[in-house]
């Protein structure tokens, strides 16, 4: 089923106008998760209003001329308190859709009238019933399930629509199903399912047993089809990626140009590609940031970020991916931290995120299919 790479012709380098941006309002987080990969988590490092201002400056133009959104992510971004966030969201155009990625610990009554009035769709980081919830702990190294599910029910208590996201340490058959079920319950709308990736601080190691990736994606898949009542967003991308290469439609799906993804850290600086190496320093590449917006307009640094060194260095793997993999037109190339923090460089190619999160997934898809002809 997997399109030759070869054959995946148009995407070439960076856009210079991304779909998206992401802001970190604080570097603080309530919760110390054991696969957590941020570095200052630990720290209140606030992003001053006059970053937003300059994102803003950027972003506007861009929402006006189409769907643009905002992902506030942290850290935690409901640590950064209400009235902060309110500031940092009000120089946005109102085109501009907000999101916020939290681990709903924080979030009251106070805090869904905030969602209200200013439009901020909610995803909420849980990985499953409370037993798979070994790693979300508190500061104090307490269990963090409780007070989850508490800003959860208030969330459903006053009707607010929310997505979740969900990290899975230990993919196999039988768990998929079951965290399937416990969402279904849950009453989010959309779901996301990450297994565990070497990144940043998490050294913890996500090489698993080909067979059991595979079956834990191909029973996630008859799960859905079973009660497909949630946007289940990997499987969804796999089907789609499915029909178009039956279709031999499959080089359409693809952006011409990568998204820049420019994820603006707390004091102003801009990472492409990848959130996860914000934060970060290397001897090669530095700070791996591009530029900083209290310097320099963000539709100005994103127009040169292939000039930053080490992306030039991604942009080869890429290429080296789409020579070499015959699952490129599926996943475009992989991600640079993925490269980075597992390869230690990157121009490599094939990392076990692709393994767990690409290769496996597809075939898991594709075991599916073969088993209910």
């Amino acid at each position: 089923m997997a399109a030759r790479g070869q054959s995946v012709g148009g995407m070439r380098g960076v856009a210079a106008v991304p779909s998206y941006v992401v802001m970190q309002p604080t570097t603080l987080c309530n919760l110390d998760c054991a696969y957590c990969y941020l570095p200052l988590r630990a720290a209140d490092r606030r992003m001053p209003v006059p970053v937003a201002e300059a994102v803003a400056a950027s972003v506007n133009p861009w929402a006006s001329a189409g769907r643009f959104s905002v992902v506030w992510h942290g850290g935690e971004p409901l640590a950064a308190g209400r009235e902060h966030l309110a500031a940092l969201m009000a120089p946005f155009a109102p085109e501009v859709e907000h999101h916020v990625q939290t681990n709903a610990t924080l979030i009251d009554d106070a805090w869904c009238d905030f969602f209200q009035e200013h439009g901020v769709r909610v995803s909420v980081s849980v990985d499953g019933p409370r037993e798979r919830n070994d790693d979300r702990v508190t500061r104090a190294g307490q269990p963090a399930y409780d007070r989850i599910m508490r800003g959860v029910s208030v969330l459903r208590r006053r009707g607010l629509p929310f997505s979740a996201l969900a990290v899975v340490s230990r993919p196999r058959a039988g768990l998929a199903a079951e965290l399937y079920d416990y969402f279904l319950d849950l009453g989010c709308d959309v779901l996301g399912i990450n297994i565990e990736e070497t990144e940043g601080v998490n050294t913890r190691g996500n090489a698993h047993d080909q067979a059991d990736v595979t079956a834990f994606w191909a029973e996630l898949v008859a799960a859905w089809r079973r009660e497909p009542r949630i946007h289940l967003r990997e499987i969804e991308w796999s089907l789609r990626y499915a029909a178009a290469v039956l279709d031999g439609v499959a080089d359409d799906l693809l952006p011409r140009q990568l998204d820049p993804i420019p994820t603006i850290g707390h004091d102003g600086s801009v990472t492409v590609l990848s959130p996860e190496l914000a934060g970060f320093t290397d001897p090669r590449y530095g700070d791996f940031s591009s530029g900083n917006v209290l310097e320099s307009p963000l539709a100005e640094i994103l127009a040169g970020a292939e000039r930053t060194p080490w992306v030039g260095e991604f942009l080869a793997g890429v290429e080296a991916c789409r020579d070499t993999c015959p699952y490129f037109g599926f996943c475009g190339g992989g991600h640079a931290a993925n490269r980075y923090f597992e390869l230690g460089r990157f121009d490599g190619t094939e990392t076990e995120h692709c393994r767990n999160s690409k290769i496996r997934l597809l075939e898991g898809v594709l075991e599916h299919a073969r088993d209910h002809q």
